[in-house]
C-alpha cells in the first residue's frame, strides 16, 4: 500500500465519519490521533541493509520475510556440521541462523510497513491484523474495514480510534463499547446511535455527556464538535 493510497483511505474514513473533507496528512493524523497505538518500528535487514518493519522491538537481528524465504529456497537454511561441545558452542551456532522475520504476512495483498498481517488487504503501518481491509495505524484488529488507529477491536467499519470495541461504525474515539453508530467519544457503552461524550450508558440516541437532547438540539452541537475534531 503506497502512502498515496493510505492517504486516500484516511480521507475516505474521515469524510465518512465527519461529513467534511479530511484536513490531516498521514503524519499529522498519526501524531495527533494514533500516538498511543503500538505500531511496527522501522529497522534494517542485517543482510541487505534495506529498511523493513517489525513489531519485535526487543530483537537485534532482522531479515525480511521475503529474504528469509529466498534463503530457504537457495539453501534450505542448512548449515555445515561442526562440533558442539558446550552450551556456548550451541548458542554461537544458533546466532548464525537466528534472524527475526519482518513484514510477516499470510495470504494478504497490498501491505506496507506492517507486520503480522493475515488474510487481509490494503494495510498500512499496522500489526496483528486479521481478515481486515483498508486498515491504517492499527494494532490487533479483526474483521474490520476502513479503520484507522484501531486497537484490539472487532467487526467495525469506518471508525477512527476504536479501542477494545466491536460492531461499531461511522464513529470516532470509541472505547470498550459495542454496537455504536455515528457517535463520537464514547466509553463503556452499548447500542448507541448519534451520541457524543457518553460513558456507561446503553440504548440511547441523541445524548451528549449522558444527557438527553432532542434531535433538533443535537445537530448544531455535533457540528461544533466535528469542526473542533478536524482542526490539525
Amino acid at each position: 500500500m503506497t502512502t498515496t493510497e493510505a492517504q486516500a483511505t484516511l480521507d475516505k474514513i474521515m469524510q465518512r465519519i465527519t461529513g467534511a473533507p479530511n484536513s490531516f496528512s498521514l503524519e499529522q493524523f498519526q501524531k495527533k490521533y494514533a500516538f498511543d497505538v503500538s505500531l511496527p518500528l522501522q529497522v534494517q535487514d542485517v543482510t541487505t541493509g534495506e529498511a523493513t518493519w517489525t513489531q519485535a522491538v526487543n530483537a537485534s537481528k532482522f531479515m525480511t520475510l521475503g529474504n528469509i524465504k529466498a534463503q530457504a529456497i537457495a539453501t534450505n537454511w542448512e548449515q555445515p556440521k561442526r562440533p558442539l561441545k558446550s552450551i556456548e558452542d550451541m548458542l554461537q551456532a544458533w546466532e548464525v541462523v537466528n534472524y527475526i522475520a519482518t513484514e510477516r504476512q499470510i495470504e494478504s495483498l497490498n501491505v506496507a510497513q506492517s507486520d503480522n498481517v493475515y488474510f487481509s488487504e490494503n494495510v498500512f503501518r499496522s500489526q496483528d491484523v486479521i481478515r481486515g481491509k483498508n486498515i491504517l495505524f492499527s494494532e490487533s484488529v479483526t474483521e474490520c474495514e476502513y479503520v484507522v488507529a484501531g486497537q484490539r477491536s472487532f467487526r467495525s467499519v469506518y471508525c477512527a480510534r476504536v479501542e477494545d470495541s466491536a460492531n461499531c461504525s461511522n464513529s470516532f474515539s470509541v472505547s470498550w463499547s459495542n454496537n455504536v453508530v455515528n457517535s463520537l467519544f464514547v466509553l463503556d457503552s452499548s447500542n448507541l446511535y448519534e451520541c457524543m461524550f457518553c460513558a456507561s450508558i446503553k440504548d440511547k440516541k441523541f445524548c451528549i455527556a449522558n444527557m438527553q437532547f432532542t434531535e433538533a438540539e443535537y445537530w448544531p452541537l455535533k457540528a461544533m464538535v466535528l469542526q473542533w475534531l478536524l482542526e490539525p
